[in-house]
This record gives C-alpha cells, structure tokens and sequence, in this order.
C-alpha cells in the first residue's frame, strides 16, 4: 500500500502518522522529540533493536521491566507520561494489534499515559484486519514464546495452537481501533523489517 493511503487510513483513525527509511532515523526522531519526561517502554524487540531506551535515559527517566525486571517495575511503569512500544501487527485499514501475556503492555496503550508511540517495521504491515490477526498469531507469538523460552506447543509448531498450557502468552488480544480519549497516538512506519 502507498504511503500516502496508508497515512489516511491510519490518520482517518485518529493517529498522528510519519513515515522513516530506517530505525536509526526513527531512533532519532524519537529522541530529539523527548526531553526531560518520564518514559515506560513495552515488551517490545523493535525498542531493543533500535537501542532507544538507552539513548533516552541520558535526558529523560526510563522505565523498562526487560531492564530491571519484576512487578514493581511494571507497576512504576504506570505513571509515566509517555509510553513506547511495537505492535505484533498493523492493518493497513488503519487497526494496531497486540497480544499480551501479563497485561502490561496493552493496558498502557490503552489508559494511562499522555503519549503512546508505536514504532512498526515493515513487516508487520498486513492488508487488513483479519491478516493482522493471524499475523500477530501465527507468526510474533510462537517467535516471543520461542524468545521467552515458555513450554508451549506454537514454539515447536510454529503456528498458534490455542493452547492452555500455564506458559501460553497469549493472554489478551486487543485491537486499537483508535487511540482512547484523551491520549495521543503517533504511529512510526519504518521501512526495514524490525522485531517479530
């Protein structure tokens, strides 16, 4: 899809829309844009890979569970002004989806802090709604649960199998249709393939 179609949709849904070549010009889009806030990042690989935490830490207060694990962490996480994350699938419809294990991730996108920015690779672009389901399914979750090394049958199958095991992952599926009343949403397209 253009990017002029997709800027549409996604802005027609009430997101801020911009467009990067690459995560480092994303990184340092991000970077120039936060000063002196209070930031809580997601369970997020693309984050890890582009090395933003790190970078914001230097003028800002940084808050990641993947950097200093444990509940109270996630818990601090809460009260930050602004929040960082991927999505396991966008619909280029304009819908952001995500799949959550503990919950962390997709409640602060949902309610709490004044910002969210969702930083997306190209390949988690899907046509539309029902491949981005099965996008964020069949291909993120088996690879996190592989990632977090859980006893579930999607890391040996490869695929979902709609598993009860106590390791599953795959806890709460939420689709963003449109950022909540009163948050900002800005959604980042990068043209290189980033996280699952």
């Amino acid at each position: 899809m253009e990017q002029e179609q997709l800027k549409k949709n996604f802005e027609g849904h009430g997101f801020h829309v911009l467009f990067f070549r690459s995560g480092e010009e994303a990184a340092e889009y991000i970077v120039s844009q936060l000063k002196g806030r209070k930031i809580a990042v997601g369970g997020s690989v693309t984050v890890q890979e582009m090395g933003i935490a790190q970078r914001l830490s230097q003028e800002n207060e940084v808050i990641w569970h993947w950097e200093k694990p444990g509940r109270e962490t996630l818990l601090q996480a809460r009260e930050a002004q602004i929040y960082l994350t991927s999505v396991n699938a966008a619909a280029a419809t304009g819908q952001l989806v995500n799949i959550d294990g503990t919950g962390n991730r997709v409640s602060q996108t949902l309610f709490g802090p004044e910002k969210v920015y969702y930083i997306i690779g190209k390949n988690k672009l899907c046509p539309d709604l029902p491949s981005a389901l099965d996008r964020a399914k069949n291909v993120a979750a088996p690879k996190n649960a592989a990632r977090l090394k859980v006893q579930t049958p999607c890391v040996t199958a490869g695929k979902c199998m709609d598993c009860s095991s106590p390791g599953r992952i795959c806890r709460s599926t939420v689709i963003i249709e449109r950022p909540s009343m009163g948050m900002e949403a800005e959604v980042l397209f990068i043209d290189e393939n980033l996280g699952y």
